[in-house]
């Protein structure tokens, strides 16, 4: 009897582990919600519970052991590699950073604001291809995010190119000019929360901090998705927009980048 239950209990345990570490990721791969909802929801809840530790400290701790202080290319590949192999999490990826860096390398911004720092995934992927002297401006709500990204972006030894600064985006976008003697963005990355793209962006045109020829990169318009802001971008004689398809970060979602150049 004992035999039988342990045979029982051995085999349901390794049928919970397939579907967790196998079967339901590959399930929710083409699905946005699902995806959304496994990966960031119930994923990194039990996660955060066994391990008593959070998401971004998990995150911190792979770029650690992995990655080789001073060298930006390798925190980027310790990042996207725990994020494809160990655990999910929303920066903007291997796949659409891609797409991220071509615009970065085409503007070659002197002035960039990021608009959601996380753990720094974009912050350093922005940092390592900008011009010597160029100021990249990143805001971030989230405390416990900042305290991680600020470790992240030193170990990738970008922190001289970097500021990190902490508050709400509303707070803080009027201030632009007055606490950091910003005059306008060449490019600004909006990767923070969906329903401000919209309020944001038009913050940045009342405060003057768009030029002529400066350009908007929004992700995540698809998945989890930004109709207002699209349909404004797209909308605007002020705009000129181009999306480039790609997918949900680490996933077979459809999701994408929408690029718009300023026009005055």
């Amino acid at each position: 009897m004992w035999l039988t239950l342990l045979y029982t209990c051995t085999g349901g345990a390794a049928v919970l582990y397939a579907l967790y570490r196998w079967v339901i990721p590959a399930a929710v791969q083409y699905h946005a919600g699902l995806a959304l909802m496994w990966h960031d929801v119930i994923v990194e809840r039990m996660l955060d519970t066994l391990t008593q530790s959070t998401r971004p400290q998990r995150i911190l701790s792979a770029v650690q052991k992995n990655a080789t202080r001073g060298d930006p290319g390798s925190v980027v590949k310790a990042i996207d590699h725990f994020c494809r192999h160990k655990e999910w999490a929303m920066n903007v990826g291997d796949e659409k950073g891609s797409i991220l860096d071509s615009v970065v390398c085409d503007v070659s911004p002197a002035t960039v604001l990021e608009l959601g720092t996380y753990c720094g995934y974009s912050t350093v992927r922005i940092a390592r291809l900008l011009p010597p002297e160029a100021r990249l401006l990143t805001l971030e709500f989230n405390p416990h995010y900042a305290a991680i990204a600020r470790q992240i972006i030193a170990l990738a030894g970008v922190e001289d190119k970097v500021q990190l600064i902490e508050g709400p985006s509303g707070d803080w976008i009027p201030k632009m000019k007055e606490c950091f003697g910003v005059e306008t963005f060449d490019l600004v990355f909006l990767d923070h929360w969906k329903d401000r793209y919209l309020l944001d962006t038009k913050l940045l045109e009342e405060c003057g901090l768009l030029r002529k020829g400066s350009v908007l990169l929004a992700d995540n318009v698809v998945c989890p998705g930004t109709p207002e802001y699209l349909e404004y971008v797209r909308g605007s004689r002020r705009y000129e927009s181009r999306y480039f398809k790609s997918h949900l970060e680490y996933t077979k979602v459809e999701d994408g980048l929408e690029k718009s150049v300023f026009l005055g």
